[in-house]
């Protein structure tokens, strides 16, 4: 059995029959809708058409909601039905992420994700879903494909259907007939930047995120196709984005956690195989796992305060779904933390064996903890701006940077600032230019094969994070740094350690810029 949907939208009258249906089915509260009803308005007076196109969720085959929940709260029944546990979801809104379709949102009465699941309470008892029975046109079919005899198989068969967003691999299973591809495809849609709406004006997005109008840029057949079209949303819901402010610190301060040990064994190491002419200092061997761990614990309370659920945040230790690599990042920190416990208990006992078996065994956990949240975000596929090879190496980069930064006024408070500062500051100049490179390089001069994914660089670049990226990132937070350690003035050279603190300042706060503008430009991009 493998249940699905053709929607035939030569029939639809946008009557919104379904949507109510639905609302009254599922006791659905108000501000979210599990199916809604697009309008989509082409051409000028008196050329005018309006065509609708009624979204849900596509109870893909290939679930990228279900892959991401860390919590098996988002799973897939042998039927097909993409279903949801309420009483098991933590609310971390990571299946928002991954849904290329919006067709997921946080029920506002009890902080957990909620969609469409073909309601399954009805098909158990051998009743159609809700929205099949009262819509007055017949538009909304739906059975099981695997039955050679259902209408369903007849109508895929027979007519020409197409999917939405089939380059996202997720095998959909709602087949649409007769849709206008301004209604399937928000490249092709523009928005009012007013924000009115047929009936309805468009909420404020509550975590800042400035959403794109999808005005024509002239750089492809869909804005080319907008341009002549005129293809305009004349109503639609309004869907929040699922990570925030909490998202950008927790990456912030979880580089810093990784890569301050990183940094210290870096220089541990160096000092070993005879290619730094210093001395381990003492306290370096200490201060670095209590950083670490310092900023591990702010990221997990960042991590938790983000959930719509905290209290439940312990079930993504007891009930993991290995798939995720939100579960598998929990149990990354864990162990990383576990680690560093073990390397200050080590160090204050004086077992120097076990102190330096340890440092080696808690690297390769310290980058991982830099490195798997660029795993996390390619399985968000509905952020293609996210979706970068490069991600790890930058992710890398960032945490060793945040690392010899934070070790910088560490070393000057330790009262020993000379061999570590000046190992740091040679690390930060690689880094930054790393950065410089992957971020200038891997983002801004490259012409890039989603549309959505440019979309996205253009609202960082050009658009209302262009400030915060440019000024925060690109000239405070890393060229301002670089000349202040290749500019040769007397003033630097006769005040190195304040020159010092500066640099590591601005380099801390050019990353936590550029984390903002990643993290908010990738969600800014309509998904439907």
């Amino acid at each position: 059995m493998n249940f699905t949907w053709v929607i035939d939208q030569r029939k639809c009258i946008g009557c919104h029959a379904c949507t109510t249906a639905c609302k009254s089915e599922n006791e659905v509260p108000l501000s979210v809708d599990r199916t809604w009803v697009k309008y989509v308005e082409k051409g000028s007076f008196p050329n005018t058409q309006r065509h609708f196109g009624v979204l849900r969720c596509n109870h893909c085959a290939n679930p990228p909601c279900v892959h991401i929940c860390p919590v098996t709260a988002m799973f897939q029944r042998p039927d097909g039905i993409v279903e949801f546990d309420k009483d098991a979801c933590i609310g971390c809104k990571a299946c928002i992420a991954a849904c290329p379709y919006d067709a997921i949102h946080i029920d506002p009465d009890n902080g957990t994700a909620a969609k469409c699941n073909f309601c399954a309470h009805r098909l158990d008892v051998g009743l159609e879903p809700a929205c099949v029975v009262v819509c007055p046109e017949e538009a909304l079919i739906f059975g099981d494909l695997d039955d050679p005899l259902s209408k369903v198989n007849e109508l895929i068969g027979r007519e020409k259907t197409q999917v939405r967003k089939p380059e996202k691999n997720t095998d959909p299973k709602c087949f649409y007939i007769g849709a206008d591809e301004a209604v399937l495809n928000p490249d092709v849609q523009t928005h009012d930047e007013s924000g009115l709406y047929m009936w309805s004006m468009q909420r404020s997005e509550k975590h800042g995120a400035v959403l794109d109008n999808n005005k024509p840029s002239g750089i492809s057949l869909s804005s080319a196709l907008s341009t002549v079209t005129g293809a305009k949303v004349a109503y639609d819901v309004h869907h929040d984005i699922p990570w925030a402010q909490y998202v950008s610190l927790y990456l912030w301060t979880k580089s810093i956690s990784s890569g301050v040990f990183v940094f210290a064994w870096m220089f541990w190491t160096g000092i070993q195989l005879n290619l730094i002419p210093a001395a381990m200092p003492s306290w370096l061997v200490w201060v670095a796992p209590v950083l670490a761990f310092i900023y591990l614990g702010v990221t997990g309370i960042l991590l938790i305060a983000d959930l719509d659920r905290p209290e439940r945040f312990w079930y993504i230790l007891v009930r993991p779904q290995w798939k995720s690599w939100l579960a598998i990042g929990s149990y990354i920190i864990l162990a990383y933390s576990v680690l560093l416990i073990g390397n200050l208990a080590a160090t204050f006992l004086g077992a120097r064996d076990l102190s330096v078996w340890l440092y080696h065994l808690t690297m390769p956990v310290a980058v991982m903890t830099a490195v798997y949240t660029a795993f996390l975000f390619a399985q968000a596929k509905g952020r293609d701006l996210w979706q970068n090879p490069a991600l790890p190496l930058h992710l890398l980069v960032q945490a060793v940077l945040a690392g010899a930064a934070i070790v910088i006024p560490t070393a000057g408070f330790m009262g020993q600032s000379a061999g570590v500062a000046e190992f740091a500051r040679s690390v930060i100049v690689v880094c930054l230019m790393l950065h410089l490179g992957i971020t200038l390089g891997g983002e801004v001069l490259t012409e890039h094969s989603s549309k959505a994914k440019q979309r996205a660089v253009d609202l960082m670049i050009k658009g209302p994070y262009k400030n915060t990226f440019w000024w925060g990132n690109i000239a405070c937070g890393t060229i301002l740094p670089l000349l202040l350690v290749f500019l040769p003035l007397p003033y630097l050279a006769s005040h190195q350690y304040p020159i010092d603190l500066l640099i590591a300042g601005l380099a801390l706060a050019g990353l936590l810029a550029y984390e903002h503008c990643f993290v908010m430009a990738g969600q800014s991009v309509r998904l439907s």
